[in-house]
């Protein structure tokens, strides 16, 4: 076995880990079910209204909306996380292995996605029992939506990962958030983008998150509903083709832009942030 693939098997290890580590910890279980249930609380309240009249239920448009916008925010998770490692020195300890970069990317792809799978599962499961008008029973529209949630990850964690290098503290985390949400908004999650200008249309077909909302609706949506999007068609081989390049260019460029960032990182650097965060405490 070739040492990188030998770093990728010990990454998936401890991305397995800190997966079920994260379901014993306290603090960390709360945040796996707090947004689910306060979605499935607005959801529950929408189960009744229609969209305008189209006769769509609102509570099954906006399903597969927030189901895409919470497997986005991945970027911002996997972002804060790797912004922590950097702060307590495990990245720098990543950088003393060969290969380590790799193992270390793998790993948190393996513990986000993880996390954030479940945390979908625990919207998505009784979101199913309290909205009607979704087309589950339709074949192959269990297989979709797994394969529209995996290659939505694979395309968006490395992307958080490179965001995340940038910020060289926790507390800058805040300004991630802007800029994501600000792409979120001119995705197509949360209504048709043919209702955008031209230009912008265009731009948020370059961005995975667009591509991420319009499987996620193919999958869980009527087929009529298809009548909104794009040349009426769901364009899953596109789908597949965009969200396909943006994993693999992420996980080409994430390692090289970690393993830079890395080599500006020292024993006395780590110190002297780990100092400042004990001097804002005291």
């Amino acid at each position: 076995m070739s040492p990188r693939m030998m770093a990728i098997r010990t990454g998936w290890r401890r991305g397995v880990i800190e997966l079920r580590q994260s379901f014993t910890n306290p603090g960390e279980l709360v945040s796996h079910f707090l947004w689910p249930v306060l979605m499935l609380i607005a959801l529950y309240f929408l189960r009744d209204r229609s969209f305008g009249s189209t006769g769509f239920a609102l509570g099954a448009l906006a399903l597969p909306s927030i189901l895409g916008m919470n497997t986005a925010m991945g970027m911002v998770s996997m972002s804060q996380q790797l912004t922590v490692d950097r702060e307590d020195g495990t990245l720098l300890r990543a950088k003393a292995t060969p290969n380590g970069m790799v193992g270390y990317l793998t790993g948190k792809v393996v513990s986000v996605a993880g996390g954030l799978l479940v945390d979908l599962a625990i919207l998505l499961i009784p979101g199913l029992l309290i909205i009607g008008g979704l087309a589950v029973d339709r074949p192959g529209a269990w297989l979709t939506l797994l394969w529209v949630l995996l290659l939505g990850l694979l395309a968006t964690l490395p992307i958080g990962a490179i965001l995340g290098s940038v910020f060289t503290s926790a507390r800058s985390q805040g300004l991630l958030q802007l800029p994501v949400l600000g792409v979120i908004a001119i995705s197509g999650i949360f209504y048709p983008v043919t209702a955008l200008p031209g230009w912008l249309e265009w731009l948020a077909q370059l961005t995975p998150i667009y591509w991420l909302g319009l499987g996620m609706r193919s999958a869980l949506l009527p087929g009529e509903a298809v009548a909104v999007e794009i040349g009426e068609s769901w364009r899953h081989l596109e789908t597949v083709g965009v969200l396909g390049a943006w994993a693999v260019l992420g996980f080409v460029l994430a390692p090289v832009v970690l393993r830079r960032m890395a080599r500006r990182e020292s024993g006395s650097s780590v110190a002297g942030r780990r100092e400042k965060a004990l001097q804002r405490i005291g």
